[in-house]
């Protein structure tokens, strides 16, 4: 069995695929004498799980913030930078390369939205892949997917120039309510009239029967009627004000599929009479088009979807895991102080300087964060890390190249990609009518061992052993 440690040691306080990372590649073997920051990016961001237009998904639930609707914003905090604190990274205007980034112009790219949904007890929505699927195969993910030009056509395509693709907008976060509402059944909407106050409380929520509920999915997903015309219909808004942003993540260049995806925060309300058994029963999500994208939907708590990556009972990503990890400090098991937890959170997200190293990514706040996650360290099986690679989350990416963006510089990913084969049960109907379960067996490449840690301290460990000759392959 393997085991991912997620040792996390830092000062202040995150959907992606990741996929033909292998080891025995020979594209590695030209490396050698290469700097570790300009090697070229390997990992491809957070792909949503369907393609324009979208067909969907299904269950219900509600929700509430502790900020209302008022636009979010940062504070700046003067912290302290200890002068050994400072790891050498390259500067953002000069990004990974590789001979497939310099051939031509960056491939196409597609907009999509993921949430990090909370429920009324601080646990987290994730939903299971299922083994067949193109993107997080057999993997656990949040709800999201791609902007839709059927239902996000009034705000769609978006602008390309100047970085306004790369940048959160209505159309991103009418996307991330519909994705969320198609996928596990939970309507993040307020009564039109503004009943309630429209604060983000309970009592402003467009609450609708399961018969409803169901019936618009179906409606939605099928691409039937317009996501906004529906909740129209019945007398909705989507609530789109009290979506957090929380970071966005871009596709290297070097990958077949490239997405922009814009991570938003978004908390149930804590008022609700929604039970502990009921925030915690498995959604089973519906299928279309012969073939079915999640085969459950579950809320729990960060740290045991963590540990339950470190004993290989699921599979995370490194976005999700990233992610996750930031936020399990602020939620802890232990506490049952929902609101206190929320508050400490929503702190962290608003505090600037982000970190305590001083690097121009400290400055950018959560919710403008880009990462574009690259290949920083290679290492061989056996040796360092026991043949993981250390993923750096400081650059954003070829097309922000010079803009002044970037995400996070005080820490990394380290991962090691296996390939796995994966068990999954399906149940298929016969002829006579009778419902039979079937086994079905399917290899992929899974990430294992994963760990969030300072970058100061795992380009030390990987330099050390690179010294003594065993460690890089660099």
């Amino acid at each position: 069995m393997s085991s991912a440690r997620f040792r996390f040691t830092t000062r202040s306080g995150i959907g992606i695929n990741i996929f033909n990372l292998s080891t025995s590649n020979p594209q590695y073997r030209n490396y050698q004498t290469r700097a570790l920051s300009s090697l070229p990016s390997r990992i491809p961001q957070h792909p949503p799980r369907k393609t324009l237009p979208a067909s969907r998904s299904r269950t219900a639930s509600r929700y509430n913030p502790p900020t209302p609707t008022r636009p979010f914003t940062t504070t700046t905090t003067t912290m302290p930078t200890p002068a050994s604190s400072n790891p050498e990274i390259p500067p953002l205007s000069k990004s990974s390369s590789s001979g497939a980034d310099k051939k031509g112009p960056p491939l196409p790219i597609r907009p999509s939205s993921s949430v990090i949904l909370l429920s009324p007890t601080n646990q987290v929505l994730l939903l299971h892949r299922v083994a067949k699927s193109t993107s997080f195969a057999s993997a656990h993910v949040f709800p999201g997917g791609n902007l839709s030009e059927f239902h996000e056509g009034d705000y769609y395509p978006l602008p390309t120039r100047d970085g306004e693709l790369h940048r959160d907008s209505e159309a991103y976060r009418l996307a991330a309510v519909r994705e969320t509402f198609e996928e596990s059944g939970i309507l993040l909407a307020r009564r039109k009239d503004g009943g309630g106050g429209g604060g983000g409380g309970k009592e402003g929520m467009l609450e609708l029967s399961e018969e409803e509920l169901e019936e618009g999915r179906r409606e939605v997903f099928g691409d039937r009627v317009k996501f906004t015309a529906w909740l129209e219909g019945k007398g909705g808004v989507a609530d789109v004000e009290n979506l957090i942003p929380f970071t966005r993540w871009i596709t290297p260049q070097n990958q077949r599929k490239r997405f922009t995806t814009q991570m938003y925060l978004y908390m149930l309300p804590l008022n609700t009479t929604t039970a502990e058994s009921q925030t915690r029963t498995v959604v089973q999500t519906p299928t279309h088009d012969g073939g079915i994208e999640h085969t459950a939907a579950l809320f729990d708590s960060p740290s045991t979807w963590l540990a339950k990556a470190s004993a290989g009972e699921i599979i995370l990503y490194p976005p999700q895991f990233y992610l996750l990890t930031l936020i399990s400090r602020f939620l802890p098991l232990q506490s049952s102080n929902y609101d206190e937890q929320r508050e400490k959170l929503v702190s962290f997200l608003r505090r600037v300087p982000t970190s305590l190293v001083k690097h121009p990514t400290s400055d950018i706040p959560w919710a403008e964060k880009v990462m574009s996650p690259e290949v920083v360290s290679f290492a061989k099986q056996g040796s360092y890390g026991n043949g993981r690679v250390i993923l750096g989350l400081a650059k954003p990416g070829r097309e922000l190249m010079d803009s002044g963006r970037g995400g996070d510089v005080e820490r990394v990913v380290l991962v090691d990609f296996r390939k796995e084969e994966v068990e999954e049960v399906k149940e298929e109907q016969t002829e006579g009518g009778e419902v039979v379960k079937k086994v079905v067996k399917t290899a992929v490449r899974v990430p294992r061992d994963l760990e969030v840690m300072e970058r100061a301290e795992a380009m030390a460990m990987a330099a050390a052993l690179e010294k003594k000759g065993k460690g890089s392959k660099l």
